[in-house]
This record gives C-alpha cells, structure tokens and sequence, in this order.
C-alpha cells in the first residue's frame, strides 16, 4: 500500500473516532477522495478486525473501548504459546466454516509484527495442502506426520500417495501404501505433510476414487435413505454436513433428508445422536446398522 494512502487511512481512523459525527460523503470531502473510497476504507477496517459502528444515515464510527478494558497493546498481543494455541483452535475448524478464513485473515492483519504471524503463515491446514497439491501434480508420495486415524484410534506416520481433494480441501484421496486400498484423509488430522522428493507413484494404476455422501463416507456400493427431521435436527445437520443442505425439502414444520449413502455409519451415528428428532422413512441398510449399534451399545452399558 502506497504511503498516500495508508496517510489517508490514518486520518479516517482519527476522524472516526473522534467527538464529531462525520457523513461518508464528509469524509470523502476532508480526505480529497471518493465516497467510494471511504465504503472501501470502513470494509478493510471490519476485515481487520475493528469494530466499526453505524450511528444512523451514512454515518460511521470507530467504535471505543470502555476505560474498565487495559491499553489496547496488552490487549492484541500473544506470546509464542499463545499464538501457537489460538491458531491451532481456529485451524481445527472445519474449511466450511463461514468464520475461519476471517478470523485467521483478522489475526493474519492485526498480528502481522507478533509470533502468531508465523503459525499462521506455516501451522495451518494451508501448508498441507500446498504439499499434498504439488505431491499430486508430481506424482510424488508423501508422508503423513502423526495422522489422528479416527477408525483406529491410532496416531502415526502414513506413507501414501495422494491423488485428489474431495470438496473445499477437507479430504484427500490417497492409496495406502501400508495396505494396498484406497482410502479419504483428513487434512485436519495431519500435524505435517512431508514430500518425499525422491520417490515417484508406484501404485498409479490402483488409484481409484470412490463415491463419497453427505456424511463424508466413502464406499463403492450406494443405497438411498429418506429421513424426516425436525428443525433441531436439520440444523444440526447443515451445521455439521453443509453439502446435505442440497438434498433437503421442506415438509410442514418439518425436513425431509432424500440422499445417497456410501457407509451407514455416518449418517447412522447421526440418526442415533438425535433419538426422537429423526424418523427413518426409508433405508433398510440404516436401520439394520442401527439395529446392531443399539445392541453392541446396550451391552456396554447393561447393569
């Protein structure tokens, strides 16, 4: 940014924040630039994480701290086990997420002369995919540091070769060099993706993609399932699988779930979390896997 404006930009914060209420059309006048300008000023303050105020009209203000809150260095700076920790929370949100990419970009902003600048910049979700990509484009394998298996309960080393992403980046699609099948990653699960440079795709022929559903189940074989959900339910299940919402009708107060399943575990964990806010209107396969769930389940647990 040219020095000109960042001045200018300055001078609008001070402006903001003063005793006097000032229009968007004043300010553009007092800084000899367009109102346009100004609207575009306000956005890259909100981005960076400032509170900006609408008093009424076209007029905004920065918004003050109470004098009870401590002087605002004490306030935005972390140290390095700070930074490492409020980063690593915010990367473990998912990439759907509506709130991650600005809260990181906030932090990214306002943090950019901090510690936290560098685990944004190096311990994120981000520099594994930059090196699952170039695996992928050149048909390297790759090496999963301490992945957090989920079906294992087992955290590990993975040798893999990575040939493709599933939806926003959160999986990828790798053969398993350990044990020969085709399986989905999760990028979340992995503290580091090492490129093996000098190795090459000896399984290249083996690489398939299988179909994958809402609840992010991967499998060959696909049956269908009709669920009626109440609204607790329907949002939940948007809120935890976005690309369900594409599969939901309304009916009265309710939401019918009109899908194609890969596994019955996923949506079968789902149906059972929510007891008496899901009923199965069709899918044999879902039912006979809940069947089997609810009987291992009460066994656990019998007194």
């Amino acid at each position: 940014m040219d020095q000109p404006k960042i001045e200018r930009m300055l001078r609008l914060m001070t402006l903001m924040s003063g005793s006097v209420e000032y229009t968007v059309d004043e300010l553009a006048d007092k800084l000899d630039t367009s109102y346009r300008s100004i609207y575009r000023y306000i956005d890259t303050f909100k981005s960076c994480g400032f509170a900006v105020e609408k008093i009424h009209g076209n007029i905004y203000r920065l918004a003050k701290l109470s004098p009870r809150y401590p002087d605002l260095d004490k306030l935005v700076y972390f140290s390095e086990e700070e930074a490492y920790l409020v980063n690593h929370l915010i990367d473990r949100l998912d990439p759907t997420n509506a709130l991650k990419a600005g809260l990181q970009r906030k932090l990214a902003a306002i943090y950019s002369s901090t510690s936290i600048a560098d685990y944004i910049d190096k311990r994120s979700n981000a520099a594994n995919v930059e090196a699952l990509s170039r695996a992928v484009r050149e048909k390297k394998p790759v090496r999963l540091v301490r992945y957090e298996s989920g079906h294992s309960g087992q955290i590990r080393d993975r040798r893999v070769e990575p040939f493709g992403f599933t939806t926003n980046f959160i999986d990828v699609w790798a053969f398993d060099l350990e044990d020969g099948r085709n399986k989905i990653f999760k990028i979340s699960r992995m503290e580091e993706v090492e490129v093996l440079e000098d190795e090459a795709w000896s399984r290249e022929a083996e690489h398939e993609r299988l179909g994958m559903d809402v609840f992010r189940m991967a499998g060959k074989e696909e049956f269908r399932v009709r669920l009626r959900l109440t609204m607790k339910a329907k949002n939940l299940l948007v809120e935890e699988y976005p690309l369900a919402e594409r599969d939901l009708t309304a009916d009265g107060d309710a939401w019918i779930l009109d899908t194609g399943i890969c596994a019955a575990m996923g949506v079968g964990r789902f149906v059972a979390g929510l007891a008496g806010e899901v009923e199965i209107l069709d899918g044999e396969p879902l039912r006979a896997w809940l069947r089997e769930y609810l009987q291992h389940f009460s066994k656990d647990f019998s007194l």
